[in-house]
């Protein structure tokens, strides 16, 4: 595109120059001619007919009109040669000078997009790098987070179960205590019951009894 935009605006700029030397040509030669032509309009003593600027054939003015129109070709040409050979190279210079500057811009400008795309990929490669190496972090840390709870909750489980395990054998002694005392409270108390009902008691049998007592309750 910017290539597209220098080979669009050179040309019209040295077209644009051509033109203006064109009109300063013309403009030249008809300030060297018309005067010339007044003059010889006005530098006669005998009467011409029609335009006296044209008149070739009088005896005082046609000599005088065309050695002005010799003059005015040798004018011109030596004007055309310096507008060619002077004033148009240096104009084609201007052009080229700025035809190379504005080239020279555009490499540059081109350069410092190609580096501007190139910083911007890096910018975004290392914003995603570091995206992936934050998610990895956090993964990492949420699995260390987990397994750690993992862990505590694996050792809280443990000890509750050796307490719960300790308290249960603690029960059971202190039931089976309690169920020996009450099993000889019961002996004791149905020896005494007997002994007085019946006058004797037999201890062993006695012991038996509420043995199958308490067996049959569920409290043996």
């Amino acid at each position: 595109m910017a290539d597209r935009l220098v080979a669009l605006s050179a040309p019209g700029i040295q077209a644009m120059e051509m033109t203006a030397m064109r009109r300063v040509t013309m403009m030249a030669a008809l300030a060297v001619t018309l005067p010339v032509m007044a003059m010889a309009a006005e530098t006669y003593s005998l009467p011409v007919e029609g335009m006296p600027q044209l008149a070739f054939g009088h005896p005082e003015q046609g000599p005088l009109l065309i050695g002005q129109i010799v003059w005015q070709l040798i004018i011109f040409g030596a004007l055309v040669y310096i507008m060619a050979h002077v004033a148009l190279p240096r104009v084609g210079a201007v052009i080229e000078n700025r035809h190379n500057r504005i080239n020279a811009d555009l490499e540059a400008a081109q350069a410092a997009k190609i580096e501007a795309d190139a910083a911007m990929a890096a910018h975004r490669a290392a914003t995603e790098e570091a995206r992936a190496a934050a998610r990895a972090s956090v993964a990492a840390a949420l699995q260390s987070a987990q397994a750690d709870s993992d862990a505590k909750s694996a050792a809280l489980n443990a000890r509750l179960a050796a307490q719960v395990a300790e308290a249960e054998a603690s029960i059971e002694a202190s039931r089976n205590s309690a169920m020996g005392a009450l099993r000889g409270v019961a002996v004791d108390t149905t020896e005494a019951l007997l002994a007085k009902l019946i006058g004797r008691s037999d201890r062993a049998t006695v012991e038996a009894a509420v043995s199958r007592e308490l067996t049959a309750r569920g409290r043996a």
